[in-house]
């Protein structure tokens, strides 16, 4: 029996019922490692971040997420609709409207066919627009599978974003690389398991939510890394410390802690020990790993990368430096794909050229990038934003020359690659005017639970006790998508 829950059978019951979480958060952490209900501070214990084997061989063995926050507009990237474009300027029709609510639009707005043209690119002859030329090349778009069924329950930004990261539109669950991370581990025991890149200078709408651990031992949540400056914030030595002070400095709070785990049994101190020895280790491999002038300019160039630079290419790249390296789980959000049209920077002309053209390049080396190394096969790319935009101008914007588009969650488009999924593949259609699925629904809970099956899980036994009942990342919902696993 756990020393600590020995302890509590003579003392009260309100005292054991105060603090008997901390016993069974412990006996948690101690089946996650693999070792038994003891509050010994082993091996396993200590390295939360241990490699980890899933339920069954996984298709995917690390994942490269790219959040486009704001949500790119589908019908003018990927989701090709002729009759939009010829009915474009008439008036909405009704049953599209009724009893819906949308962020900034009112009345009966007018439809609106994309400004952007189109053409079918590669074997599978899937639709893309002019906006994404580097997605035109065969190399790359018979790589990608289009889900262009996907639906969510929320309009709004950060519950979108939150739902689709955490399984829920509230603040407190753990996020997807968190989940990954617990169930994985990682394969460089110098690095963190689950690392954030983000571009644009602009935090992600659900905050640091979205690559949080939410309930589960604080060693899963994200790593924010930077490609600008120190790579991580305060992991360097403050003044007047070297490296051998700080590991005298980190050996005394490593016995401190010790004892207070071997008392307390608290699943949060083992996670204090690991932090604390891994940003130790992580100040010698960190610099290393994200020093892209390593790199060759042909490969700098391929994906557009400037050193010293804080960019989106430059993200893409530390990315696959980083899988490269045993990373399990990079996530990149890059701010600015909020197209209502309000101004020419955010509308579907210029605009959505522009953001583009700081993207697809990056992406489209990337995934030849990957290729190219042999890491394509098991690594799974994802991109897309959390939501959708309407088949109507925005309302604010109706009148105005520049075209934007509002929230939309009914249907929108999302793309994947590598990891075990089918290339020039698409799967899912919406109706003619892109108003609504009419084949193949994928809810972000199905996402979800396809990302984790190509991981190697179950989704509904991947799951972590908390509050009295078994939580997991699809809640109690979501089907796998068998048809676009190879």
């Amino acid at each position: 029996m756990n020393p600590y829950l020995a302890q509590l059978q003579h003392r009260t019951r309100r005292h054991f019922l105060s603090t008997s979480g901390v016993g069974l958060g412990a006996m948690a952490l101690s089946t996650l490692s693999g070792g038994s209900a003891s509050a010994d501070i082993s091996f396993k214990a200590m390295q939360p971040l241990a490699e980890r084997q899933p339920h069954f061989a996984p298709k995917a063995k690390r994942v490269i997420y790219l959040h486009l926050t704001g949500s790119p507009p589908n019908l003018d990237i990927y989701d090709h609709k002729p009759e939009l474009v010829k009915r474009d300027g008439e008036d909405c029709p009704q049953e599209f409207l009724e009893g819906r609510t949308f962020a900034f639009t009112s009345g009966v707005p007018k439809l609106m066919g994309t400004p952007r043209k189109f053409a079918q690119y590669g074997e599978g002859g899937t639709w893309l627009s002019d906006a994404v030329p580097n997605f035109h090349d065969a190399d790359v778009v018979d790589k990608m599978c289009f889900i262009h069924s996907m639906n969510t329950d929320q309009f709004n930004h950060a519950p979108a974003e939150l739902l689709m990261y955490t399984g829920s539109p509230r603040s407190g669950r753990p996020s997807m690389g968190a989940w990954a991370t617990y169930g994985l581990g990682t394969e460089n025991q110098d690095l963190p398991g689950f690392v954030v890149l983000i571009s644009s200078g602009v935090q992600p709408n659900g905050g640091a939510n979205s690559f949080g651990s939410g309930f589960l031992p604080s060693v899963f949540q994200g790593v924010q890394c930077r490609s600008k400056g120190d790579p991580v914030l305060y992991a360097s030595n403050p003044k007047g410390m070297d490296r051998n002070l700080r590991r005298r400095s980190l050996d005394a709070l490593k016995q401190l802690n010790e004892l207070q785990a071997k008392d307390l049994g608290h699943p949060e101190t083992l996670t204090r020990i690991a932090q604390y020895e891994l940003a130790y280790r992580m100040q010698a491999s960190v610099p290393e790993v994200m020093d892209i002038t390593k790199e060759t300019k042909q490969t700098q160039e391929a994906y557009g990368a400037k050193p010293g630079q804080a960019s989106f290419a430059n993200n893409c790249l530390l990315a696959r430096r980083l899988v490269e390296q045993g990373v399990r789980f990079v996530q990149l959000f890059d701010w600015g794909w909020d197209f209502h049209g309000t101004g020419e920077a955010n509308g579907l002309g210029s605009g959505l050229t522009n953001k583009w053209a700081a993207t697809d390049k990056p992406i489209a080396a990337l995934i030849k990038d990957l290729k190219q190394r042999g890491l394509l096969k098991d690594t799974l790319i994802v991109c897309g934003g959390e939501f959708g935009r309407t088949p109507f101008r925005e309302g604010r914007t109706s009148k105005g020359k520049v075209l934007g588009r509002d929230h939309y969650p009914d249907c929108f488009t999302m793309w994947m690659a590598g990891g075990g999924v089918k290339g020039g593949y698409n799967y899912g259609q919406t109706d003619e005017l892109g108003f609504g699925v009419v084949e193949n629904k994928v809810h972000v809970h199905d996402l979800q639970a396809t990302i984790m099956q190509l991981l190697g899980f179950d989704h509904e036994k991947l799951s972590f006790r908390y509050q009295g009942r078994d939580h997991r990342l699809t809640d109690v919902h979501g089907h796998v998508v068998e048809d676009v696993i190879a």
